[in-house]
């Protein structure tokens, strides 16, 4: 990691135990410290040993995300912390659901849009749309910008999940 003063944004997933509490002691170092989360989701991702994925996504120096990545590791609860913008290939993606109001022109116009994004209507009625879409942060962002001016009424996400490419797992 180069050390420079640059803030930039992290994707970082942990691997803990699913146990009453360790989300909140996740939670309680970010913001004791004063790092800000601007995405989380958190699932258990093997029954069996009882194990559960959190992924973070945070912005800060190359400075603050080592910090960040170390006291994370000291967690008791904490099995593995990956930082996967920078150990390797990762895949990120986010779900959202977008209610969208409107008749005529200008349900047409958020149809057609919801087409070029690959968005799916979920829900429809005579004056709404409930799109699904998933992608990056950047494309919801965008689809969201986008069906503003055409009558936008809510907007739910599921924050980013994130996994690395290839064999080797988180």
């Amino acid at each position: 990691m180069k050390n420079t003063g640059e803030i930039r944004r992290h994707t970082i997933a942990v691997l803990v135990d699913n146990e009453a509490g360790v989300l909140a002691r996740v939670i309680g170092l970010f913001s004791g410290r004063g790092y800000n989360i601007e995405s989380l989701t958190v699932a258990e991702v093997d029954s069996a040993k009882s194990l559960s994925r959190i992924t973070i996504v945070t912005s800060g120096t190359a400075m603050v995300i080592v910090q960040i990545k170390a006291q994370l590791g000291r967690l008791v609860p904490v099995h593995k912390v990956a930082d996967l913008t920078i150990d390797g290939p990762s895949i990120e993606r986010e779900m959202a659901l977008i209610k969208v109001e409107g008749v005529g022109e200008k349900r047409v116009e958020s149809l057609r849009i919801a087409d070029i994004f690959r968005a799916r209507v979920v829900d429809s009625t005579t004056h709404s749309f409930v799109f699904e879409l998933t992608g990056s942060m950047e494309k919801l962002n965008a689809f969201v910008d986008l069906m503003k001016p055409l009558g936008l009424v809510d907007v739910g996400r599921t924050g980013v999940v994130a996994i690395s490419r290839g064999p080797d797992p988180i």
